[in-house]
């Protein structure tokens, strides 16, 4: 697992702060590793504190990066290149973060916690940007179009065992 980077949300946000690095792929927690068919590369991060149009405290995550994910169908490794931008919305309390989703099902929002690490907050985005069934777009075409050319009816056989009925 990658070394924590922690933070305090809400005065990240309220101060307007940022925060920008790199960290090695081969660093992040396992559970990326289980969605790369590597672990090279790294992944470029800038996380900005802001107030959303509400005044609601706020952080800006951006991530980009170039992964090797397993293509679904044959197996192999393929290019993915990550490229994120999400906004997390803060709330202090339980009350006003389930009031806030009830009006805005698209939010994405958590409680603060006195701590952040920003470094877990990169692997869930990079977790749910990857695809979920990656695949080469030109993967498989031929052994798909093999299997559906014309081949002769296997039951065809059975047409010529067929004997007259006798009289």
């Amino acid at each position: 697992m990658s070394k924590p980077i922690l933070i305090d949300p809400l005065k990240f946000a309220r101060e307007g702060a940022s925060l920008s690095g790199k960290l090695p792929v081969s660093g992040l927690d396992e559970r990326v590793h289980d969605d790369l068919s590597d672990t090279s590369g790294e992944v470029s991060y800038r996380l900005e504190g802001f107030r959303d149009e509400l005044q609601r405290p706020a952080l800006r995550i951006r991530l980009e990066a170039g992964l090797n994910v397993t293509c679904q169908r044959c197996l192999d490794g393929m290019p993915f290149s990550l490229d994120t931008d999400s906004v997390i919305t803060l709330f202090t309390s339980q009350e006003k973060l389930e009031e806030a989703c009830e009006l805005d099902e698209e939010l994405d929002a958590v409680l603060a916690e006195p701590e952040l690490d920003v470094a877990a907050l990169i692997e869930d985005e990079i977790i749910m940007g990857l695809p979920h069934a990656p695949k080469h777009d030109e993967c498989g075409r031929e052994t798909l179009s093999l299997a559906k050319a014309d081949k002769p009816n296997p039951f065809a056989v059975l047409a010529t065992l067929k004997r007259p009925k006798s009289e």
